[in-house]
């Protein structure tokens, strides 16, 4: 059976060597090329490849959030990842049962990498955040739509609440719904978004004003919405501190 590959790094000359080392090899079919990791997560809805072979060190998204959230997709693709640097990362990735490739990236050992991501089972996905030494904070959220996955950057998010099972995303398009506990999000966002309720998480640069109403309740407005958010009595006070409102 062919393998399918899709091959993400945002350097050319990378991408156009694994092209011809995958263009060697037997039961092996390019399904793309994506230079970024935003093109990476999006091709991956829509070609369904059976591997990513995945640059981790690229601006932007890296390739450890490329794979968080491509995890979520109802059939996610094997990994190997690609990368020229420390072996501090790479023991990581190994830890974790994935595939990895030092650059530059030799036919034989790329060969050996597919064999094993074909009997990789795509359930460490999910753990790859957890292989980061930096533990990075992801520069989007993806919400899961059928049989792909919607990126939404988070300076389109205005706040996150809780709905539930799941958490609804509020952003600059709409609404959505996202598998990521509150508190989670809170540990992950600290620095751009604060807790205003024990359901709500705001966006920080997204607050317009505090106010008080005529029972004592708190509630702040999000700027560029129509909406107001209750806001906890115990928080307001260093909210507003925090907000200087």
């Amino acid at each position: 059976m062919t393998q399918q590959v899709l091959v993400v790094d945002d350097e050319a000359p990378a991408r156009e060597r694994l092209q011809r080392l995958l263009s060697e090899l037997p039961d092996c079919e390019i399904a793309g090329m994506a230079a970024n990791g935003e093109e990476a997560v999006r091709l991956a809805g829509v070609l369904h490849p059976d591997v990513l072979l995945l640059d981790v060190r690229m601006p932007g998204m890296n390739g450890l959030e490329v794979a968080r959230h491509v995890a979520l997709l109802p059939e996610p693709p094997a990994v190997v990842f690609t990368t020229a640097y420390d072996a501090y990362a790479v023991e990581a990735f190994e830890a974790q049962a994935i595939g990895y490739l030092l650059k530059p990236v030799r036919a034989e050992k790329l060969a050996a990498a597919l064999q094993r991501a074909a009997r990789l089972a795509a359930a460490p996905l999910a753990r790859i955040a957890a292989a980061d030494p930096a533990r990075a904070p992801r520069t989007h959220v993806a919400a899961r739509l059928g049989d792909s996955v919607r990126l939404i950057p988070l300076t389109d998010i205005y706040y996150f609440a809780a709905d539930q099972k799941y958490t609804t995303v509020r952003h600059k398009v709409g609404s959505d719904l996202i598998e990521d506990a509150l508190r989670a999000l809170a540990e992950e966002f600290g620095a751009r978004f604060v807790r205003v309720h024990r359901n709500a998480l705001v966006n920080t640069q997204c607050i317009a004003a505090i106010e008080r109403d005529a029972a004592g309740q708190y509630y702040l407005t999000v700027r560029d919405v129509n909406e107001r958010l209750a806001v906890s009595r115990r928080l307001a006070g260093e909210l507003r501190e925090r907000l200087r409102l």
